[in-house]
């Protein structure tokens, strides 16, 4: 009887051949923002798996002059019964490059490697019958991203897994901050943070404030030297139970470290290690400069609701921060473009409530042109200038904040960006603000580059007034202008960038390079600035021996660190260039300069992958990690968010593996939400497009002003699957506001409402109702009429009562033949009216089962991709397949404003104009 079990075990690990590339971060803007559909971060588990047990989870980071070295570890045992999937995700900075990653599994060791992207890609081609085990993914955290491991083990494996990535510390406001984020998911036995600094010139301040709760308050202990500090975080099992006898963690946050350097009076600090050298410049002491600021706010109907008030109230407090020195002025866009003042105005305390008020008084409404609302910025500033109003020390700038694409006037994006950079002086700077996901933040980016200044993404939730506020403190402040930093011509060579525009209090300028062969024993830099009342000559010097000595004699420095950091500014400049580049060959001539810094160096970038190798028993296994797959494709592509969805005039959710009369196998639950399709009769056409939203949200369908409204209420999945709630219609309602008559629709009764004359009534009931013109007839399903103009038929679905996913829930269908006023709107609503449609330009896409195409509808140019989907309406149970263009990105650009436009605070809503 052994034989059998044993020779099951053999072909087990036999079948072993992980191939795994882990990829950087994806080039394309527009994949990143599609995955980051949601305002909420998702649940995180550092370790994933049943029956596990956590041996223990290290953190250590060791930082050297602002570079930071990153190290994970984890030691993990399938404790269970079965052979399982143990995964291992670490949540790291968008702005890291990892630079390894080690697995052992039952003593078979698997190192990485980074080689170029294509060469990876197709290792896993090769291999991906045997599946993909790990990637990287972009979260909904404002600051991190995560990267993803899962390996498939039998019973009582040990598998320990070791991730190291580099980082360089920006300072903001006067502070680095170096943030870790621990979330074990479960109780660890040897739980422990430990962070090195050293700076060669001293630590001025070193912090690590609780926030992960009261009961840590006091665990974090900090050691600090003149040039060193060591912070240490190792909570004992007892000390991480969230109560007494609890069996999870409390331990769940992140882990921050801030930190400042001591400075001298020249504010230049000039470090030579490695053969690299590295210059630090961030003076203070200095009166600051004065500014020239347009205000760019987009107010199109997509800003309506909680973006428009945070977006008022940051606005109200950086008008506040103006100084009398300042000059400013608003200009304020949807498909018009309107200035509150057509000149530059000093920023008095007159002026400056006088637009507080013009900024309180702004209603969001309309498209978006971004092009014309740019272009008069610049041309504000060419006129103060032109008439000699600008003080020639004085810093001139233009804040743009918007949240969507532009849908109104000049659409093209790269159009938009040439128009900009044509009128655009040397002066003057463009700082970018996207709000939520719906903008292109890669157009954004690249146009803030492309004129001197940053582009950062502002997260619509409830502190998004706060992020505004922070951003503009961060450039509220500008010091200098004009700075460049300069070393002998023989001495150095491949500098990082020299020449600096602005220096803003509370940040620092860093330039690196690589030491030429000489007896110098000295290496010296020149600095020179324009500041508010005088010209600055700085000069620095280092010895170019000397800190290697130092830091062969601290034990947790990182003694690599320059030759690091050189690379890291360097691949982070040559990655801006490839994005601003204007032909196809300077880009390749870029490409291959990232791929030799990122081989050598060994940065997984957007260009590189690692591959990970190793041998069992001299056989070679390999281990590939990828992305995720492309997520732009929405419902037709089989993305797994949450979604809704329309058919003809009709909303249903009766996914094909959910019927009413049977349950599913869950084993076979493919985890499909529901999702609307669109027929357009006059453009023989389908259209389909999912809605992202939460549990509990109530979406508008149907708002015929003062008559009918018709609101559906979400319900989410009993628990996540693949880290997402699934999302269907739970409630129903429809209120004819004229008979003061509401039916509300539920997953277990049917409620008719009309001040007194209430009636409730089950699923299982046979019944008819009339109560002035609204009829409702119970029978298998629930139809209401109204005034015999509109009728509207509700489903349920039930499922297993003991199903460990799914939920009851509805679906809802309404006749073509319904008659409403001009004036009707909501998610389907709007399509009483039929919009024109234009497709064209059909090729091939990604998907070779799947066309793309360029869609024209309500004045707007959409990426459309084409796929079947089910239409329930004839065959309930199996359903046919309906040929439809998919909208990506929750409709945008197909329904008026956003979705979130159509979320009311109550069931007997009506939607106020969009």
């Amino acid at each position: 009887m052994k034989t059998p079990v044993l020779l099951c075990v053999l072909l087990f690990f036999q079948s072993w051949a992980f191939e795994f590339i882990i990829d950087g971060e994806w080039e394309s803007e527009t994949v990143r923002r599609n995955v980051l559909t949601s305002g909420e971060e998702e649940d995180f588990e550092a370790i994933q798996g049943n029956d596990i047990t956590v041996k223990s989870y290290k953190v250590e980071s060791r930082i050297t002059s602002r570079f930071a070295h990153t190290t994970v570890k984890s030691s993990v045992v399938n404790s269970g019964p079965n052979a399982q999937s143990i995964g291992f995700n670490v949540q790291i900075p968008k702005r890291a490059f990892i630079n390894n990653f080690t697995m052992n599994v039952n003593g078979i060791t698997f190192v990485g490697s980074v080689k170029e992207k294509t060469v990876a890609r197709n290792l896993y081609a090769q291999a991906r019958a045997r599946g993909k085990a790990a990637g990287i993914v972009r979260t909904n955290s404002q600051a991190m991203e995560t990267f993803r491991t899962e390996v498939h083990v039998p019973p009582g494996s040990k598998v320990e897994f070791e991730l190291h990535y580099q980082e360089m510390m920006q300072r903001k406001l006067g502070v680095y901050q170096h943030m870790l984020h621990l979330q074990p998911g479960r109780l660890v036995p040897l739980l422990q943070v430990d962070v090195y600094i050293f700076e060669p010139k001293g630590i001025k301040f070193v912090t690590a404030s609780n926030t992960l709760g009261e009961q840590f308050a006091d665990l974090t202990k900090i050691s600090h030297a003149k040039e060193k500090a060591h912070i240490v975080f190792k909570p004992t099992l007892q000390q991480q139970r969230k109560c007494e006898n609890c069996t999870e963690s409390a331990v769940d946050g992140v882990f921050t470290v801030k930190y400042d350097v001591e400075r001298e009076n020249n504010a230049g600090e000039l470090q030579v290690s490695d053969g690299h050298f590295i210059q630090f410049f961030a003076p203070s002491d200095l009166s600051p400069l004065s500014k020239n600021i347009v205000f760019v706010i987009d107010v199109s109907g997509s800003m309506w609701g909680l973006k428009m008030k945070q977006t008022v109230e940051a606005m109200k407090a950086i008008l506040d921060d103006l100084s009398m020195d300042d000059y400013f002025s608003i200009i304020d866009f949807n498909h018009n473009v309107r200035c509150w003042s057509e000149d530059l105005v000093q920023a008095s305390s007159l002026q400056v409530d006088e637009a507080k008020k013009y900024v309180q008084s702004i209603k969001p409404n309309g498209g978006t042109n971004i092009n014309e609302a740019l272009l008069r910025a610049v041309q504000m500033l060419v006129r103060a200038s032109n008439q000699g109003l600008i003080d020639p020390r004085s810093v001139s700038m233009i804040i743009l904040v918007s949240d969507g694409d532009p849908t109104v006037g000049e659409i093209k994006l790269s159009t938009i960006q040439k128009n900009v950079k044509r009128v655009m002086r040397e002066e003057f700077s463009l700082f970018s603000l996207g709000i939520g996901f719906d903008v292109d933040f890669d157009f954004l980016e690249r146009m803030a580059m492309d004129n001197r200044g940053v582009a950062q993404r502002i997260y619509a939730n409830h502190d998004a007034a706060e992020q505004l506020k922070t951003f503009y403190s961060q450039v509220s402040s500008p010091l200098l202008r004009s700075i460049t930093i300069n070393f002998p011509e023989n001495a150095v060579n491949n500098v990082t960038q020299n020449r600096f525009d602005k220096f803003f209090s509370g940040s620092e300028l860093i330039v690196a390079g690589k030491l030429q062969p000489s007896d110098l024993t000295t290496l010296q830099s020149f600095t020179t600035a324009a500041a508010a009342n005088m010209d600055l000559n700085i000069q620095t010097e280092a010895d170019i021996r000397e800190l290697d000595s130092v830091l062969g004699t601290h034990q947790h420095s990182f003694t690599g660190f320059a030759r690091q950091m050189w690379a890291y500014i360097t691949v982070n400049q040559l990655l801006a260039e490839r994005s601003l580049a204007p032909t196809a060959s300077k880009k390749r001539r870029i490409t291959q300069r990232i791929v030799a810094l990122a081989l050598e160096h060994q940065f997984v970038t957007p260009l590189t992958a690692m591959l990970v190798e190793g041998h069992d028993q001299g056989r070679p296994e390999r281990l590939i990690a990828d992305s995720p797959r492309d997520s732009k494709h929405g419902c037709c592509s089989g993305t797994k968010s949450k979604q809704l969805s329309i058919l003809q005039k009709l909303l249903y959710t009766n996914p094909p593996w959910l019927l009413p009369t049977v349950a599913p196998n869950p084993n076979e639950v493919a985890g499909i939400d529901p999702h609307f399709i669109m027929h357009l009769p006059k453009s023989n056409v389908d259209i389909c497009f999912n809605i992202d939203s939460k549990p509990g949200h109530i979406l508008n369908l149907i708002s015929d002003p003062g008559t009918v409204t018709i609101n559906g209420q979400l319900v989410g999945s009993k628990k996540m699957k693949n880290n997402k709630i699934q999302t269907y219609f739970g409630t129903i309602s429809i209120y004819s506001k004229t008979d003061s008559v509401q039916v509300i629709v539920g997953t277990d009764r049917i409620d008719l409402m009309e001040g007194r004359n209430n009636h409730s009534f089950s699923w299982g009931a046979t019944v008819e109702l009339a109560l002035n013109r609204v009829t409702i007839v119970k029978e298998q399903h629930v139809t209401v009429t109204i005034d015999g103009k509109i009728s509207v038929t509700v489903l349920l679905h039930s499922v297993w009562k003991k199903h460990p996913v799914q939920v009851d829930f509805l679906g809802i269908y309404m006749s073509s033949d319904n008659k409403y006023s001009t004036q009707v709107h909501g998610l389907i609503g709007q399509f009483a009216q039929e919009p024109k449609v234009k497709v064209y330009g059909v090729h091939e896409g990604a998907d070779p089962k799947k066309k793309e195409a360029t869609m024209e509808v309500k004045g707007n140019k959409l990426a459309v991709t084409r796929g079947w989907q089910k239409d329930y309406r004839r065959d309930k149970k199996r359903g046919s397949d309906v040929y439809c263009w998919f909208i990506h990105n929750s409709g945008k650009g197909f329904i008026d404003g956003s979705y979130t436009n159509y979320i009311l605070p109550q069931l007997d809503s009506f939607l106020t104009a969009i």
